[in-house]
């Protein structure tokens, strides 16, 4: 694969083509990439499936209205030509797609008519922002903007035909961060025989390189989910399926974009929240106590590519609340991060390969247990509580070659009656990327944790590598070391891992040491003291002739995890066999025989404890998976089988969603694991349901309630989201928490009632 890039030299035949009078600026350039499209054509493809396309300056004020009856449009050929990567990859898309990309002073215009010969099928369910049934579930239509062409990294942005609307950030090709929230417009409409939609994103929103004249990536994707068919605008390998469009080295080149003068824009977003709360498991106990509180956020560009936050007297009371996870393991449980300010640009943080959140990595083990050195959850969270925090900046983004990432967080102190009160305490990390090759990059990090008073800081540095080879080649490395006072043993930890994960074969095999002294304390350790040994294989062949069957998949994974004195204490050997059918349902069985020595005492359930030594176990698991096309979906399994020194069954169902109406949907969740063991038995039953009511793309109201009998709680967190204007919110919010081994009123643990508005002041 050619080296990719710009070349600085400038073309004097080539020039940005404009509708208006406004001189047009010389354009770059693109090595190995097809010639720029002589106007008025707008792409321009090569034998390879490379492609350059072609921005063209608005003429116009466009109408953001879905409509598409601009003159615009008209005058100016639109991109198409688009190729499957499902269900026949490499074939010309069964329905027409044309897109056009525009700008003018103050945006960029991201245009598409989908043509539909099946329109009485369209799937289209779901209008809540970022909510992953409109990628997963809906006929959609993404694009994706590079606007540094690094050919690693990219914006994407997601539309339904009902205007349901999703944006994410795209780190290395590997990481996808939903939860990042740009201001920008978007409407649909529809037409005799398709839909259509126009999206505004205004250069404000977002960072690119200097000058003028810019090259950037650009690629689009189309889901036609009738019939389970992706198709885009360039060629992409197949075995992507919806992480397609997040390979950003083969989007096409796109030039003719003239960005505005550089500027250093400013973002200043203040809060104010009232609420009344109620607290039976302090004394004394709080009754419908108010409380009123206010604090500010402040974004400013301090270069093109650099962006400093600074958040003071920072308040979470809309995130969602966390799903409950049952745990049957010795072992901590990973909750990801859901607080807006800790979410743009997390990507950026992960450290030698390891995933931060949800990944497209067909090949990515699921029990992730190289450690996490920078987990942002750690700040302003004491177990459940939330600790206040103060004051906290950071400062991210790109300069030339390398990615910056600098935070720091002062927290404060909570009541000394409270169980382990969190002290007030400063956070920092600094995280510096740079980019070599390709798609590679190497890197480091280093983490503090300074609480005041105590003496007990620690801190955490480390190097590491991710290194791309060819299309389907990745290697993953680190080496870290913490420094803990009075922990001077073994503190270092160490990660190799190749991954090969193209569409027919995949293989994985991996090195993690754990030193028994190695403490992050900025990050998370999900197991210490190990040194682990992992290998998968893969072989998912597309059996041809078999309309019904896209793909079958044959994978084992053999796992062995030693502590650090050479002692097996796990072993995991899977066989599991899945088929994938073309309307996305897919069908899965696995077989896993399983070792553990306890090293000490397991009490694995109240009054339930297991005993140390060596166990041997096997289990079975059957699993089905609905496409979430389906007005009923979700994902029900049932394992079966040994567990320790007695019998496990576990029947669990989950990302599950009936969608009532369009506006109405039900996201209900069950797991139950009945075990059996020489020295007792337990039932454990975790329930729960989100109720989401979405009054239009921009309102929603959800209930997320839960109850888990392990413990006796139920628990109900309720919130109305309303983006009243771009960029700026109002949230209602009602958090409860019950003991069910009380009644009525008695039974009440906690309740808060809270009113949070926001407004953002753009310069």
């Amino acid at each position: 694969m050619a080296l990719l890039g710009v070349v600085l030299a400038w073309s004097v035949p080539a020039f940005a083509q404009s509708d208006d009078s406004t001189p047009a600026l010389p354009v770059p350039l693109v090595a190995n990439a097809p010639a720029v499209p002589v106007a008025p054509a707008t792409v321009s493809r090569d034998d390879e499936g490379r492609a350059t396309v072609r921005a063209v300056r608005a003429s116009e004020p466009f109408r953001i209205d879905g409509v598409l009856d601009e003159t615009h449009y008209g005058r100016v050929p639109a991109m198409s030509g688009f190729v499957q990567i499902d269900p026949t990859p490499g074939a010309p898309a069964t329905e027409q797609t044309e897109v056009w990309v525009s700008f003018d002073e103050n945006n960029v215009y991201v245009s598409a008519r989908m043509h539909d010969s099946d329109m009485a099928h369209l799937v289209a369910t779901e209008m809540r922002r970022d909510s992953s049934v409109i990628f997963q579930g809906n006929d959609i239509i993404s694009f994706m903007l590079d606007p540094f062409y690094d050919r690693r990294n990219g914006l994407v942005f997601t539309i339904n035909p009902i205007a349901g609307r999703s944006d994410s950030q795209v780190t290395n090709e590997r990481q996808f961060i939903q939860d990042w929230n740009p201001v920008w417009s978007v409407k649909t409409g529809r037409f005799e025989g398709g839909w259509t939609m126009e999206a505004a994103i205004p250069f404000k929103s977002i960072r690119y390189s200097q000058g003028a004249a810019q090259v950037w990536g650009f690629n689009v994707m189309r889901t036609k989910r009738s019939k389970n068919e992706r198709s885009l605008l360039t060629k992409v390998p197949p075995g992507r399926g919806d992480a397609a469009l997040a390979q950003t080295s083969f989007a096409a080149s796109m030039v003719g974009l003239e960005a505005p003068p550089a500027r250093r824009t400013l973002d200043i977003k203040p809060y104010a929240t009232s609420s009344v709360t109620t607290n039976r498991t302090v004394s004394p106990v709080v009754s419908n106590d108010p409380a009123a509180a206010g604090g500010l956020d402040l974004k400013y560009g301090v270069t093109q590519g650099l962006s400093a936050d600074l958040t003071i007297n920072t308040d979470f009371a809309q995130v969602e609340a966390d799903e409950q996870q049952a745990n049957l393991t010795r072992f901590s449980l990973f909750f990801p991060e859901k607080r807006e300010i800790f979410l743009e640009n997390q990507g950026m943080f992960s450290f030698g390969g390891v995933q931060l959140t949800g990944n497209f990595n067909g090949m990515q083990n699921n029990d992730q247990l190289a450690p996490i050195l920078f987990y942002s959850r750690r700040i302003g969270l004491n177990g459940t509580r939330v600790v206040p925090l103060r004051a906290g900046g950071r400062l991210t983004g790109r300069a030339g070659a390398y990615s910056i990432g600098v935070v720091s967080a002062q927290t404060g102190e909570e009541d000394e009656e409270l169980v382990s009160p969190a002290r007030s305490t400063n956070y920092s990390v600094v995280r510096v990327k740079r980019d070599i090759l390709r798609k590679s990059a190497v890197g480091l990090i280093a983490t503090n944790v300074n609480p005041s008073g105590s003496g007990g800081s620690n801190a955490v540095y480390g190097l590491d590598a991710t290194l791309a080879f060819f299309d389907n080649l990745q290697v993953n490395t680190y080496w870290a070391k913490s420094d803990t006072p009075n922990r001077p043993g073994n503190d270092t930890s160490y990660r190799a891992q190749l991954n090969y994960d193209a569409d027919r074969y995949g293989a994985q095999l991996e090195r993690v040491t754990v030193g028994e002294d190695f403490n992050p304390g900025l990050g998370f350790v999900r197991r210490a003291d190990m040194r682990r040994s992992y290998g998968v294989f893969r072989f998912s062949p597309r059996p041809g002739g078999v309309s019904r069957i896209r793909k079958f998949r044959y994978q084992s994974n053999a796992g062995f995890i030693e502590d650090n004195t050479g002692r097996l204490e796990s072993r995991q050997l899977d066989g599991e066999f899945a088929i994938e059918f073309q309307n996305g349902d897919q069908l899965q069985t696995r077989y896993s025989d399983n070792y553990e020595y306890l090293t000490r005492p397991f009490p694995i359930a109240t009054g339930v404890t297991l005993p140390v030594g060596g166990y041997d176990f096997h289990t079975y698991r059957l699993g089905v998976n609905l496409g979430r096309q389906r007005r009923v979906s979700g994902n029900a399994a049932v394992e079966w089988g040994p567990f320790y020194n007695g019998r496990q069954t576990t029947v669990t169902l989950n990302q599950s969603r009936v969608s009532v109406m369009t506006a109405l949907a039900i996201e209900p969740t069950y797991t139950l694991n009945k075990v059996e063991l020489v020295e007792g038995r337990f039932t454990n039953n975790l329930v729960g349901s989100r109720v989401t009511y979405t009054m239009t793309p921009l309102m929603f109201a959800s209930a997320l309630v839960q109850y888990n009998s392990a413990n006796g709680s139920v628990s109900t967190n309720a919130r109305l989201r309303w983006e009243y204007q771009p960029g700026s919110e109002l949230f209602v919010v009602y958090n409860e928490d019950r003991n069910t081994s009380a009644l009525g009123v008695q039974g009440l643990s906690t309740r808060s009632i809270i009113v949070k508005v926001n407004r953002l002041f753009r310069y």
